[in-house]
Parts: structure tokens; C-alpha cells; sequence
């Protein structure tokens, strides 16, 4: 047995141990991490359903798009009139997809879950720094996702000016339909998200700097807890920005400023807004909007190593050049937003400075991509539906990186700019790698959460029609965008050099459906399992992490009594001389004597000693590397 101290929060947990909890506070309003970090995967989970059917519906407008279909009448009513959709409502579709996707399901779906149940879990923490806060973050976090919904629901329809809410479109309710009311609730439900999200940034941050468990320093830490950690202080840092840009759109909108306008004519009258930029808002946007990009990736690559080192059974490879490859990411994550902008008439030579931190922060990517295969490299892999996502993220990740790197260089961009090229990029790099690193996670921890396991079978299916599909979806946008074919086109039909391109439209939109009914399995395995699973063992992947050594039965507090103490890195797999192929994090170098190496004491002289004294007393000779 390893031994334990008494944690810094066991007085709190015993003072609360029989503190009986109503179904509200226990369900509802609940301050414990573990129900919190639920609360974020289900909703997110509805949002991502949601954002989907958006997407199947403007696909399908892209497939068949001189077709009527009555049906979509019933579902959408005075917005598809005889059954075609019109063009506001097709951005629309777009705008809130986009926004959905990125923000609600990405961001708050995928840190907010995994933050909130890892954290304390792998720390060695009781809870997060404030139960409280932590609560507050959810319950905006929900009232934001309502407040985007209900825009469908006012007259003049959701917003509709692209999920970058642009100016003019933005800024001028009377622009078009979605520049209305629609709008307005866009800006109101985003400024909740970015509330929500700077509450739950500044509760990780607290606790991974102050609640870690006895003999936990930065060095023991696992990857994940070092992605959320970077990619809280990433979304402190930049999503105030947006607020800023948000409230001078507010101001434009309807106090009659004019920071984003000038020289506007709409529907023949001139308005008398004069001076304001429209590229002000681009750079205010973007100094987020760039930034987001790795607040969505990390987490997710964070997922990935704790599930590839565990499922290879090896230890990570190079764990410090991993550390510092996120913390690369992080600072070079705020000056690269300019590469958005290059056909603004951005000054060349800031433009080749943008171009050139771009092509840098390849280098940290690169670096975990390459860590992984080594990771992987002679592995004895398990092939679990965990596993199986973690690889598909690894794929993703270096398939649409190396895009980027067109994207990335000005004089290539202007010409891809805003054609499919790019969305073949981003929705390949920072949606379908995010998402498997999101769905990796799931299947990898749903055991923690629900304390069942889910369906192998229904996983592996819902791997193969996911990554197939995804596939086929996203990589023929590529030859589409270098053909010069736009973005957000309601109908190619309009324009004879996309003719040509409308029989691959089909097979992305059947790819879609397909990829969609996927979804399905994957719905049914996560909500039956919840009730019908095969019942988890405490650590049914044999890892070396702190949040295995905790009951299956949720308590309030997550140890019974004391907390373990922390002495070994997380990624004691397969070490030779040892019994078995793990080693937690909680068993002292005292009961793993024949397996010790010179660099697991990190230079404590006291125990090299006692160890050299016991391999000469054994005959054990210890070769590094």
C-alpha cells in the first residue's frame, strides 16, 4: 500500500460527509465537479445534435438546390415557402452552425467537461478552488445555449452575418433579416459564454496551482491537466477581447456610434455614420478568434496522450517536449490572428510577420504529432473505441495542419481566401480533430462519470462511419477551394464554372447523412449505457492516475478519508524489472526497488543512494535510455 497524507481539504470533507443533498442541489444546482463536468458533456452532447441537423439541412440546399422538398415547409415554415429554402435563412443556418459548433460544443463541451472532472480528480483535490463559481459557470454557459436557440424562434429569424458576425451585417439591424433581433440575441448569448468561460478559466487556474495533493509538483502533473491549464490562461487572456468587440458592436447597433462604419449605403439611403473601420472589428475578433482555434485543440490533445500512452502501454514520448510544445503553443497562439486578415489590405511587411510567427507555431505541432507515432511506435497497443478516436485525432490533426500551411502563407491566401479550401482546413484541424479528441475522452472516462461501461461493439462502428465519413466530407472541399469555388454560396447552380462540381456537392451531402445517422449509435451507447452498461471496476484500463484510485460510487469529497500522496510521473508503463505493466502514480519507489532508473528520484541524493546500495546488494546493474 502507498502511503497517504491528510489532504489540506479532508476536515471540509469530513465536516460535510452526511450532508444530505436535495434532487436539486444534487442534479440541478449542484457544486460538485463530477456532476458539473456531466452537466457540460450532456448539453454539449444536445448542442452538437443540434448544430448537425443545421448542417444536414444546408447541405442538402447545396446537393439538390433547385429541388423542393415540402417536408422542410412543415419543419421551417414562412423560411422554406413551397418547400425551397431561401438564401437569409441558408447564412442563418451557417451563422448558428458555425457558432454552435466552436463555441458551445468545442469550447464549453470539451474543456468544461473534461476541466471540471480531471482537475480535481488527477490533481488530488477535494473540488475545484469554487464550487460556487464553478456552478455560476455552467448555469451562463445554459442560459446562453437557450438564448441562441430562442433566436429562431423571433421574426426576423437567427442571426445571419457568418458565425464571424462581420460588419456591416453585424452592426446595421436593417442590413437584412438576420441582422435584427437575431443578431441581438447572438451578442447576448455569446457576452453569457464568455462570462461563463472566464469564470470556469479562473477556477482552473486556482486549483491546478493551489490544490494539488502532496508530492504533485508541475513535473508530475499529467498532459491533460497541463492543456486545460494553458488553455484557461489562453481564454482569460483572449475572450475579454470579444466582449470589448461585442459591446462597440452594441454601441453601433443602437446608440449610433460608429466604430465599425463609414460610407454605408443600405437599400438606397446613405447612413450618416462616418470614420469607423470595419477591420477594427476584424482584429479585435480574431485576436480571439486564433486563440480559440487552440482553445478547442489542446484539451483535445491533452485527451490524446493520457489515452495513447495508456492504450500503448508505453510512457509518453518525450513528456517535457510535449509540456513545452503547448506552452509554445500558447504564446504564439496571440500573434498569428493577422493571417485571418491578408486580403484586407494589410500592409506587406505586417503581413510577413503574421505569415512567418504562423508557419513557427507549426513547430510545436509538429512536435506532438511526432511524439505521438513514437509513442505508438512498437507499441502493445488495445485497440479500445478510446483508442481508436485518439489515433483518428492524431489523423486529423496533421492531415488538416499541413493545409495550414498553404492557408498560412500570404501570397498562397489570397487566392484560397474564403473558398472551400479553408473550410476544408479548419472543419479537418479544428473540428473533426477536436471532436475525436472529444469522443476519445468520452470513451476513455465515461466509466469515471457514469461508473458503467459502454458498448465496444457500437464504438467501433460509430469510429468507422465517423472517420470515413468525416473524410469524405471535408477532403474534396480541398480541390474545390483551389478551384476558386466561395464559401457560404446558397446555390452553385448560378455560376457555370461550379457546374461541375455539383455531383461531388452529392457525395458530400450523402457523406454528411451518413456521418450524421453515425451519431445515432453513439446517442444510443452513451444514454442506455448510463443504465444498462456492464458495471465498471474501479481502474478498467489498468492506468496510473490519480482519478482511478477513487470509488467507483461518486462521494462527496471523491476519497474516503485521506487523499493519496503523489510520487512518480503518470506514464510508469511497461518499465522493465517490474510485475506488471503500470505503476501508479501512488506507489512509493521503496516497493518498486528492481524497477527504479537514476532519473525517477530527480535528484534527490538520499534515495539515489539507497538505490544504488540495493542493485549492488541484488547484482542489478542500471542502464539509462
Amino acid at each position: 500500500m502507498s502511503s497517504t497524507v491528510i489532504s489540506h481539504g479532508a476536515a471540509h470533507h469530513d465536516a460535510h460527509d452526511h450532508h444530505q443533498e436535495t434532487f436539486l442541489t444534487k442534479y440541478i444546482f449542484s457544486q460538485d465537479h463530477k456532476m458539473i463536468a456531466k452537466q457540460f458533456l450532456i448539453t454539449g452532447i444536445v448542442m452538437a445534435v443540434f448544430a448537425m441537423v443545421l448542417s444536414i439541412l444546408f447541405r442538402i440546399q447545396l446537393a439538390w438546390p433547385d429541388t423542393d422538398f415540402p417536408i422542410l415547409e412543415v419543419f421551417l415554415g414562412k423560411w422554406a415557402e413551397g418547400g425551397r429554402m431561401k438564401p437569409e435563412f441558408f447564412l442563418s443556418l451557417v451563422t448558428i452552425h458555425g457558432t454552435m459548433m466552436v463555441f458551445f460544443v468545442l469550447t464549453a463541451g470539451l474543456s468544461g467537461t473534461f476541466s471540471n472532472l480531471l482537475i480535481p480528480y488527477q490533481l488530488g483535490a477535494r473540488d475545484m478552488a469554487s464550487p460556487l463559481m464553478n456552478m455560476l459557470s455552467y448555469w451562463f454557459f445554459f442560459t446562453a445555449c437557450v438564448i441562441m436557440v430562442a433566436s429562431f424562434f423571433v421574426e426576423s429569424g437567427p442571426a445571419s452575418a457568418g458565425w464571424t458576425i462581420y460588419p456591416p451585417l453585424s452592426s446595421v439591424p436593417t442590413s437584412i433579416p438576420g441582422s435584427g433581433l437575431g443578431m441581438t440575441l447572438w451578442l447576448v448569448s455569446m457576452t453569457l459564454f464568455i462570462a461563463s468561460q472566464v469564470l470556469g478559466g479562473v477556477n482552473y487556474i486556482s486549483t491546478v496551482l493551489n490544490m494539488r495533493t502532496k508530492g504533485m509538483d508541475l513535473w508530475k502533473m499529467p498532459l491533460t491537466i497541463w492543456a486545460f491549464f494553458l488553455t484557461a490562461i489562453v481564454g482569460l487572456l483572449s475572450f475579454p477581447v470579444l466582449v470589448s468587440a461585442v459591446v462597440l458592436l452594441f454601441f453601433d447597433r443602437s446608440v449610433g456610434t460608429s466604430f465599425y462604419l463609414s460610407d454605408l449605403v443600405v437599400q438606397g439611403e446613405i447612413l450618416p455614420n462616418e470614420g469607423g473601420s470595419p477591420i477594427l472589428f476584424q482584429h479585435l475578433f480574431w485576436f480571439l478568434g486564433h486563440p480559440e482555434v487552440y482553445i478547442v485543440v489542446m484539451p483535445a490533445l491533452g485527451l490524446t496522450s493520457e489515452i495513447i500512452s495508456t492504450n500503448s502501454r508505453k510512457p509518453i514520448f518525450g513528456y517535457h517536449a510535449m509540456v513545452y510544445s503547448l506552452v509554445g503553443i500558447t504564446v504564439l497562439s496571440f500573434i498569428v490572428w493577422g493571417h485571418h486578415m491578408f486580403v484586407t489590405g494589410m500592409n506587406p511587411f505586417l503581413g510577413g510577420v503574421f505569415m512567418i510567427t504562423t508557419l513557427i507555431i507549426a513547430v510545436p505541432s509538429a512536435v506532438k504529432a511526432f511524439n505521438y507515432i513514437a509513442t505508438l511506435w512498437r507499441g502493445n497497443i488495445r485497440f479500445t473505441p478510446a483508442m481508436m478516436f485518439a489515433i483518428g485525432m492524431v489523423s486529423f490533426f496533421v492531415s488538416g495542419g499541413l493545409t495550414g500551411l498553404y492557408l498560412g502563407n500570404a501570397a498562397l491566401d489570397i487566392n484560397l481566401h474564403d473558398t472551400y479550401f479553408v473550410v476544408a482546413h479548419f472543419h479537418l484541424v479544428m473540428g473533426s480533430a477536436s471532436i475525436f479528441g472529444m469522443l476519445a475522452g468520452v470513451y476513455h472516462w465515461y466509466p469515471k462519470m457514469f461508473g458503467r461501461m459502454m458498448d465496444t461493439k457500437l464504438g467501433y462502428l460509430h469510429f468507422w462511419l465517423t472517420f470515413i465519413g468525416a473524410y469524405l466530407v471535408f477532403f474534396p472541399m480541398h480541390f474545390m477551394g483551389i478551384d476558386g469555388v466561395p464559401r457560404r454560396y446558397y446555390t452553385f447552380t448560378a455560376f457555370p464554372f461550379m457546374d461541375k462540381w455539383i455531383s461531388v456537392n452529392l457525395l458530400i451531402t450523402w457523406a454528411a447523412i451518413v456521418a450524421g445517422l453515425a451519431q445515432v449509435a453513439f446517442l444510443w451507447n452513451f444514454f442506455a449505457s448510463i443504465w444498462k452498461g456492464k458495471k465498471a471496476t474501479q481502474n478498467p484500463w489498468n492506468s496510473n492516475t490519480l482519478e482511478w484510485t477513487t470509488p467507483v460510487e461518486h462521494i462527496h469529497g471523491n476519497w474516503p478519508g485521506e487523499i493519496p500522496t503523489v510520487y512518480r510521473w503518470p506514464y510508469d508503463y511497461s518499465k522493465p524489472g517490474h510485475d506488471t505493466d503500470f505503476i501508479p502514480q501512488t506507489v512509493p519507489f521503496s516497493e518498486t526497488m528492481s524497477s527504479n532508473l537514476p532519473h525517477d528520484f530527480e535528484g534527490n541524493e538520499e534515495a539515489i543512494r539507497i538505490q544504488e546500495e540495493w542493485n549492488k546488494a541484488n547484482n542489478r546493474e542500471v542502464k539509462e535510455g
